[in-house]
């Protein structure tokens, strides 16, 4: 190889998701190859991230690309910090160093010239000498210098590794100087601990370096690895065999190598071993028959847990027992004649409120317009007359705000309810419990198995709780099916509300809902119904392919709806599709969408950033709970400032304001069209849902009825009937592997 050296004046392209750099350089030597017309060479190769004014030493070698003439493919870089004022200026100024841009730049380097980089280096106070900059910019210049320093290392080192270099900041901000000790020792640490860096990754990582196939982290990781594949399905367990066979297809090992890593896991109490009735039977009953209990082990299965959803099974099971099997209650002592009720309400809402009064556990389930809310209200009602205290939560802020605006009463989510911190857990808990007589917690069909045991830690026996939602629609995002356990087990008084009100029969959004539900194609009436009154609120927009579906959905949000009926494209309308992939997936629209309702313009900052481009005025989705910001999986919001200086992003969620470092960004996703489960729990102005043949996987009856019931006064499907009819007849509900239901009926035995 050769070598070459000289100062960056300026780069022409960075690609921080692999490195790849194409940079001007101002070689030391002008007798090097390729120099053109300004007297400037072209550099290219995966490089850590330069700023301009930096000395380079360069290894590699000449290439003449077919194009762009003579350039020098760099395989090795050394950096250097530039000497001349003007070096330093330029280098200040690229970008490089949060908090200094190119006006600061000309300040510091105006003040203290050829000493500026020696003085942010050791004498970062003398900073404040320079105007504007008092004693926090300066800490936060010295910390941002500092970090840009370790971080050349660990990011030359990922490079080599195919790593990008929003990734590497991410390594290196989770562990500091420490990263590349990490990286180099334990790479498989990477999988566990960083969001965005799944196993395959570490595990090229490791193959590099040299580790073994079989050696005990690489199996043990592949394994954890393939039961969180698992339980990000929904699975609270996974069978044995069943897990077995996932890892050897991903380690290619021996099986025989696995198991002694499930001991070893189990030993460290990563997972937990069990064993379950197989789910493929029925264990509803509890036969009296001396041979129940051999017949009953015959047919139990080994199942393997991650060791916290195991004791959050438990202790859902054990916690909800306890709460029916404590009397008297919270609410014994009122009267039976005390109720007087609304004799507008229907009998099952009567019956509803009566249960809810009288027993512990109560679940509250029925479809839209059949009046849960309603039943709410009046709960409600009666416990104010009664001097009772309550509380009223909902798993996401949407649907707490939704609860609040419809009882007209204080509603949470359940982690502000809990008083959650990220670093003290949950305020309320065993021993510290709610001082509350009745806990509603509505939308319960979202509540995972993991937020379902913080909630009944922190209910006190005694306490009644009324679980609501609708059991019909798809389980939650996390881990586990709550809802559905608790009614199937037998131990929740369970009303199903089945009568649509009056008033929601003039929505042709409930009545199809319901057509859906019960496996019936929808109807699409004219704009005015035979009474007189409108009934335009459900439309279809008739498609064969894809790509035709993906210009109809453009053309309904973008011109269409907003036209006909005045939502904003942006803030009231959310398109819904059944997946990610495909011309009308959920990736390809949101690039449409982007491009047509917010494009670029010369005023408006965007940053490509984790292999998407985030422009101001983009509406937004959060990936993951962030606790430390407050902000939740499923959050929508808009993106209303791009900060290169500080390279951070503002986020706006109703009013109130979020900011992001760029390291933070692979959180957010373009949100124009999400998936039907990530809307769960929200409700829309208007819906547009794309339905086509392509979609088959993922067509199913209760993704379609969750997905109309998120619309508010407007659905609109694009698609083909053919589409419909498939999602309409397919009822099978994907089986998720818990046994919540039969540990709850364990304990009553």
């Amino acid at each position: 190889m050769e070598t070459l050296t000289g100062s960056v004046e300026r780069i022409t392209y960075y690609n921080p998701e692999n490195g790849y750099s194409v940079l001007r350089l101002s070689p030391s030597s002008k007798l090097a190859a390729g120099i053109n017309r300004e007297g400037l060479v072209t550099v290219v190769g995966n490089l850590p991230k330069i700023a301009a004014g930096e000395y380079l030493t360069l290894r590699g070698n000449w290439v003449t690309h077919p194009k762009h003439g003579q350039q020098f493919q760099a395989q090795k870089c050394e950096e250097s910090l530039p000497a001349t004022t003007a070096g330093i200026r330029r280098y200040l100024g690229s970008g490089l160093i949060k908090g200094i841009g190119p006006h600061l730049a000309e300040r510091i380097v105006s003040h203290f010239g050829a000493a500026t980089l020696d003085v942010i280096e050791q004498s970062p106070d003398r900073l404040r000498e320079v105007t504007d900059i008092g004693p926090k910019r300066s800490l936060l210049i010295a910390e941002a210098w500092e970090e840009q320093k370790q971080m050349k290392e660990i990011m030359l080192f990922l490079h080599s590794h195919d790593i990008s270099t929003n990734l590497a900041v991410k390594i290196y901000k989770h562990y500091g100087d420490d990263a590349l000790s990490v990286v180099q020792n334990d790479p498989y640490r990477l999988a566990q601990d960083i969001y965005g860096v799944g196993f395959k990754t570490a595990d090229r990582i490791a193959q590099d370096l040299g580790l073994p196939v079989d050696h005990p982290s690489r199996i043990e990781a592949g394994v954890l690895y393939a039961l969180n594949q698992f339980t990000n399905d929904g699975n609270v367990y996974a069978v044995r065999q069943d897990l077995v066979n996932r890892a050897q297809k991903l380690l290619d090992i021996a099986p025989e190598l696995i198991l002694p890593a499930l001991e070893r896991l189990a030993e460290e109490e990563l997972i937990f071993q069990d064993r379950l009735p197989n789910p493929g039977q029925d264990h509803q009953t509890t036969p009296t028959s001396p041979t129940f209990s051999e017949t009953l082990e015959s047919h139990m299965i080994p199942a393997i847990y991650p060791t916290h959803l195991y004791y959050s099974e438990l202790g859902v099971a054990q916690r909800l027992h306890k709460l029916v099997s404590t009397l008297p209650t919270r609410l014994s002592d009122l009267p039976p004649a005390f109720i007087t009720l609304d004799p507008a309400l229907s009998d099952q809402q009567r019956s509803a409120i009566r249960s809810s009064l009288s027993h512990p556990v109560c679940v509250l389930t029925g479809g839209p317009g059949t009046g849960k809310t309603t039943a709410i209200k009046a709960l409600i009602a009666a416990l104010d007359s009664a001097g009772k205290t309550y509380a009223l939560a909902s798993p996401t802020g949407r649907a707490a705000k939704r609860l609040s605006q419809a009882t007209e009463r204080p509603a949470s989510t359940i982690h502000r309810l809990l008083g959650f911190s990220p670093r003290k857990g949950f305020k309320h808990n065993t021993e510290n419990p709610l001082k509350i007589d009745m806990l509603v917690v509505d939308e319960t069909s979202m509540l995972d198995l993991v937020l379902a045991n913080s909630l009944l830690k922190a209910i006190d026996p005694g306490t009644h709780l009324l679980l609501v939602g609708d059991v019909d629609q798809l389980p939650s995002v996390g881990a586990g099916d709550v809802l559905r356990d608790i009614i199937a087990s037998d131990l929740a008084a369970v009303t199903r509300l089945s009568t649509i009100f009056r008033q929601a029969t003039h929505s042709h959004i409930i009545t199809n809902a319901h057509r859906i539900n019960q496996g019936q194609m929808p109807q699409f009436p004219s704009a005015r119904a035979e009474s007189g009154e409108s009934s335009a609120d459900f439309f279809l927009f008739p498609s064969e392919s894809p790509e035709d579906a993906a210009e109809w959905v453009r053309d309904v949000v973008c011109n269409r709806i907003p036209n006909k009926f005045g939502f904003h494209p942006r803030d009231e309308i959310q398109v819904l599709a059944p997946m990610y992939r495909g011309p009308v997936g959920v990736n390809a629209l949101n690039d449409i969408l982007q491009a047509s309702l917010n494009p670029p313009s010369p005023g408006k900052p965007e940053r490509k950033l984790f292999g998407q481009t985030f422009r101001a005025g983009d509406k937004l989705m959060q990936l993951q709970n962030n606790y430390d910001k407050d902000v939740y999986n499923g959050d929508i919001g808009n993106l209303v400032d791009i900060d290169p200086i500080n390279q951070s992003m503002a986020m706006d969620y109703e009013e109130r304001q979020v900011t992001y470092d760029w390291s933070e960004a692979d959180q957010l996703v373009l949100a124009y069209a999400v998936t039907v489960h990530k809307a769960q729990g929200s409700e829309y102005p208007a819906i547009v849902i794309p339905l086509v043949t392509q979609h088959y996987i993922m067509l199913q009856r209760n993704l379609f009825y969750t997905a109309v019931t998120r619309a508010r006064q407007l659905c609109v499907l694009v698609g083909n009937r053919r589409a419909m009819g498939i999602a309409v007849r397919n009822d099978k509900i994907a089986q998720r592997f818990t046994a919540l239901d039969w540990r709850i009926r364990q304990i009553e035995a």
